[in-house]
């Protein structure tokens, strides 16, 4: 893969069959998914490919291949030994490769998913459209503000579906929650507290053998290599990639964008976002991964507390040390509402039996999160987490690395950095604009889609 011209030729003329260590040619059915803007048969099955086959694909995948409206054909990983047995899972007849353009370019297949590390999310999903693919898109969604940008231009451009697996919006806890601050009954919404997730740690763990069957440069695509180790490639390990900085924004990326996104749900905020970013405390100070780290980082209690000003003088801050997880805890000046994985606690018990129809305003609602996006791509409408809005929630937790990491550069804390939303710059703050894209690898640059 060397330029963006030479993987876009791939994906257009297809690849002849015979190369070694790739599966057989395949039979291309007559049930393929119909043109951009056109809508799949009723009663056509919707046919499946994968992108990274790891621990999230391992629950994900499975959720997705006992509908009945779905069939996998093709699934990829730059591990040939765990995408082989994610294949053989998945069901007779599924083809596993080590290069992902091979599932873009068959006809056959209708979407993918893409649950690959986070370096990864653009460029797969990017390439995916390209190919006229539908995608369903774990989050974070990015890695970067400027990756999110171009994956909704793409996606426009192009008139595909993209699906954020922010999957609590399709979550009757967490609507009820959007739809009581929505429809006022709290009263204006004064205060936000949400957890202080912490940042992503400096990789310095040591090179290690790299394992038969996995493609270490492969994996790393568009970042500059790191020697292999397992802590790096398992996204469970210690403290592996979700929280080593190259491959994701830590945990307030990982877990924190289910609470971020909740918060930007509530607030009305889908396509737009802060007003300022500030941080308080110690300038930060990452982590650094060694093979003696202890894994303790995962809520931020030793990073620099996040603020944030959203329009309406509503004042958000990360600083709670364990709850509410996924989700926040939204104050009034008529009361409150907590949401989170585990339980919805509002002011007023009778708010809980409110029939939803009885409410004035309403709020789009989904009750299956992989049914929306199937429901999508046969209607040909925008899902649930629209990828506008897995980019919008994704970059509140950008701005708020960002804003940690100019606190390290500076050594000062408390500067309020201003945040133009539909510019997407900080309008008082060079250094934080400098964060908002990074260097990628020769040969893996993002297609221009403005």
């Amino acid at each position: 893969m060397s330029t963006n011209s030479s993987r876009r030729k791939f994906l257009k003329t297809g690849l002849t069959a015979g190369v070694a260590g790739i599966a057989a040619p395949y039979f291309i059915p007559s049930k393929v998914l119909a043109k951009p803007g056109q809508r799949v048969g009723a009663n056509d099955r919707i046919i499946l490919g994968a992108i990274g086959t790891g621990s999230r694909f391992g629950s994900l995948g499975p959720s997705f291949n006992e509908m009945e409206e779905v069939e996998f054909a093709a699934v990829a990983d730059a591990d040939l030994n765990r995408v082989q047995s994610s294949a053989s899972k998945l069901g007779e007849g599924v083809k596993a490769y080590q290069d992902y353009r091979y599932v873009l370019d068959r006809p056959d297949i209708d979407a993918v998913i893409v649950a690959s590390p986070d370096h990864w999310h653009a460029q797969h999903s990017i390439d995916a459209v390209l190919a006229g693919k539908d995608v369903y898109c774990e989050k974070a969604l990015t890695l970067t503000v400027e990756e999110g940008r171009s994956m909704v231009q793409a996606v426009r451009k192009h008139r595909r579906v993209l699906q954020t697996g922010s999957q609590q919006r399709s979550w009757d806890r967490f609507y009820r929650a959007t739809m009581l601050i929505r429809n006022g009954y709290i009263g204006k919404v004064t205060r936000v507290v949400g957890v202080n997730y912490a940042g992503p740690w400096e990789n310095a763990l040591p090179g290690q053998p790299v394992p038969d069957g996995v493609d270490w440069d492969r994996w790393m695509g568009p970042v500059q290599p790191h020697p292999y180790n397992e802590n790096i490639k398992n996204s469970r390990s210690n403290p592996g990639w979700l929280s080593i900085r190259d491959f994701c924004g830590g945990e307030i990326c990982g877990w924190g964008a289910h609470g971020l996104d909740q918060i930007q749900w509530a607030l009305g905020m889908d396509e737009s976002g802060p007003l300022e970013v500030w941080v308080e405390g110690k300038p930060y100070e990452p982590w650094i991964a060694t093979p003696e780290s202890s894994y303790g980082r995962f809520f931020g209690a030793k990073d620099p507390v996040i603020h944030y000003r959203y329009p309406g003088d509503i004042h958000v801050e990360l600083s709670e040390d364990a709850n509410p997880n996924g989700g926040a805890l939204f104050i009034g000046e008529k009361g409150q509402v907590r949401v989170d994985r585990g339980k919805l606690e509002v002011s007023n018990p009778e708010w809980l039996e409110i029939p939803y129809e009885d409410m004035a305003v309403q709020v789009e609602r989904s009750t299956d999160h992989n049914q929306n996006f199937l429901d999508s791509i046969r209607n040909r409408t925008r899902p649930i987490t629209d990828v506008e809005i897995g980019h919008r929630s994704a970059t509140v937790a950008h701005l708020g690395n960002i804003a940690r990491w100019v606190s390290k550069v500076t050594q000062t804390t408390g500067d309020v950095m201003l945040w133009d939303s539909q510019a997407e710059r900080f309008t008082n703050n060079d250094w934080g604009n400098h964060f908002l894209s990074r260097p990628r690898r020769k040969g893996y640059e993002l297609p221009d889609n403005s």
